[in-house]
């Protein structure tokens, strides 16, 4: 998948401007596309030139003028066309820390152990943000009124494989946890 179509998919909320954007892609799209905030300005000049996003500038006051994106019809039709292609083959997890556990019986285990932890708080925090981000999209309702209310579904769903993510990192995190220390404690 290209970053243009997690870029569409984000603007599919509505008019931002790039910083608007990288933070809103890091609360909205993080859970299954990570780009730095200069990989979403290029991206945006470029769906910009080929007419997908069309772009009006704000001005203001103690502050530089900002630039609003939003889709253009031509960037619906592109979204549109993308959701109609077959997705490519399910990612494969590139994790350096997978390499480190893998090596850990002939390595330093502390250290893995160490990295595995800072994993798993980091996957903790994730997941509370998610929480509170899935808190704020109900809006007091049940998960059934809001599938049946919601205006876009799309964004709930990805919201919930993220936290199954970052479930299943925590819950993997522990396991691993627990039998690095039992290797450490038999060496």
């Amino acid at each position: 998948m290209a970053l243009r179509n997690a870029v569409m998919a984000a603007l599919l909320e509505g008019e931002a401007s790039g910083y608007d954007l990288a933070k809103a892609f890091d609360a909205s799209v993080a859970n299954f596309w990570t780009a730095t905030p200069q990989q979403l300005y290029r991206e945006l000049e470029r769906m910009e030139g080929e007419g997908l996003v069309a772009a009006r500038v704000v001005e203001q006051e103690r502050r530089p003028n900002k630039r609003l994106f939003s889709l253009t019809e031509a960037g619906l039709a592109a979204v549109r066309t993308y959701v109609a292609e077959p997705p490519a083959r399910p990612t494969a997890i590139r994790d350096e820390l997978m390499v480190k556990v893998q090596c850990a019986d002939v390595g330093d285990i502390e250290a893995v152990r160490a990295a595995i932890a800072e994993r798993g708080e980091w996957a903790a925090a994730k997941l509370a943000r998610y929480e509170r981000l899935r808190e704020r999209m109900l809006g007091g309702r049940t998960e059934d009124e809001y599938f049946a209310q919601a205006e876009r579904i799309g964004p709930y769903l990805t919201l919930l494989r993220g936290m199954s993510f970052e479930r299943e990192n925590l819950r993997w995190c522990e396991l691993a946890l627990v039998r690095l220390e039992e290797r450490a404690g038999v060496r």
